[in-house]
């Protein structure tokens, strides 16, 4: 059974969430503050955390601070509906993708699935396999790992999906839906700076071509690329 670690302190609703989970066949462990969350989060036994941004002693920011720390856990955000200031920063710390509360238990496990299907899921044929080399990005899609001129990238498991697409498309001009689509395995809503945010992320992590500018490029009205060199 796949393992859910849900940090929030509304006890009534992770209560229905963790019933809710259970019967899709998800093995949940519910804690209720922040320090208590990061703890278990770095224990090692979870496939995925969802964190609520509004917890006591310690918020959900500063507990996604910490596990990012020393882990690329996938995490899922549970946001106030209009925080825009928490989704992003939330987003810039490194969580995976967010969902606006109130939702319904059955939102919450789609996004759950969609995360783990792009972090879990074997590739469907040999040649989606295979290790991909643009410039001095390899990538190993089997093994989700990427390196950048022989080191060692260390990535979210979105950033690594968003990537992927980016890298198996390179030269070509990428639209942010078509990314929302295969990295976060959902269309990209009204309004929705997700992808800009992680893409920002990775530009810092990627490094440059051989004029000095970064390989990921912004293509105005169309989307982003990653430059072949």
């Amino acid at each position: 059974m796949t393992k859910v670690l849900l940090i929030d302190d509304d006890i009534e609703l992770v209560g229905m969430f963790q019933e809710y989970l259970e019967l899709e066949g998800f093995e949940v462990r519910a804690v209720h503050d922040g320090q208590a969350g990061s703890v278990e989060a770095l224990s090692g036994q979870y496939a995925i955390a969802i964190l609520d941004v509004m917890m006591p002693r310690m918020n959900g920011l500063e507990t996604l601070r910490r596990i990012r720390a020393t882990s690329q856990l996938p995490i899922l955000m549970l946001t106030g509906r209009g925080d825009d200031t928490d989704r992003i920063v939330g987003l810039e710390l490194g969580a995976d993708d967010y969902v606006a509360k109130p939702c319904t238990p059955r939102e919450l496990t789609a996004r759950i699935r969609a995360i783990l299907r792009r972090t879990q899921g074997a590739p469907l044929d040999p040649a989606a396999a295979a290790t991909l080399s643009v410039g001095q990005l390899t990538m190993w899609p089997e093994q989700r790992r990427a390196a950048w001129a022989g080191k060692a990238l260390e990535l979210t498991s979105t950033e690594f999906n968003l990537l992927e697409v980016l890298a198996r498309n390179a030269g070509r001009p990428v639209s942010k839906n078509t990314l929302s689509e295969q990295g976060l395995g959902r269309p990209m809503a009204r309004f929705d700076r997700n992808i800009d945010v992680h893409l920002s992320s990775l530009r810092h992590k990627l490094g440059t071509i051989a004029d000095g500018r970064s390989c990921l490029q912004t293509v105005y009205r169309l989307g982003y690329q990653l430059i072949k060199d």
